[in-house]
């Protein structure tokens, strides 16, 4: 079940940073001021850790649900169930008409029917629920990493950077 969540989580945000402007591996870091490589690399570091520090977001941490994914409801209904309840149903209008028999198998058969359609409308409704948390989740991650991004370009803007 976790599983299956979490690959939810995964899948959605795998979609939204492909369709991101936002999300970019690493962007393409000039020297504007005549900085060395070794320069570069301390400089890049610094505003890593400057930028986690601002926007609470590490883009090397491996992605983090915010909360807790919504519990599973157990399935309403189901065909055995409403078949049972309507033979009951089914008997007791069969015995007012005089065929008890025929009036348990017409409920059986359309408490099964209603059932089934109880049971399918609960699972839909938990699915629902399931891929909406798991849109949620990759949005907030996207606009942290958007904040993270940022954080690091300003910073390495201040240090005589142009970043692409």
């Amino acid at each position: 079940m976790k599983q299956k969540l979490f690959s939810a989580f995964l899948i959605a945000l795998a979609l939204t940073m492909v369709g991101s402007p936002g999300w970019a591996a690493e962007p393409f870091i000039f020297p504007a001021k005549g900085q060395s490589q070794q320069q570069l690399e301390q400089d890049r570091q610094a505003c890593y850790r400057w930028a986690v520090q601002q926007s609470g977001f590490d883009p090397m941490a491996p992605p983090t649900a915010t909360a807790p994914p919504p519990q599973q409801q157990q399935p309403e209904g189901g065909v055995l169930r409403g078949a049972g309840v309507g033979a009951l149903v089914g008997v007791a209008a069969g015995a007012i008409a005089g065929d008890a028999g025929k009036g348990a198998a017409i409920g059986a058969a359309t408490g099964g029917i209603f059932g089934g359609v109880r049971r399918h409308r609960s699972e839909a409704r938990n699915e629902a629920q399931q891929e909406q948390w798991a849109r949620e989740q990759a949005s907030i991650y996207e606009k942290r990493r958007a904040n993270y991004n940022r954080a690091f370009q300003a910073c390495m803007e201040g240090k005589g950077y142009t970043l692409k």
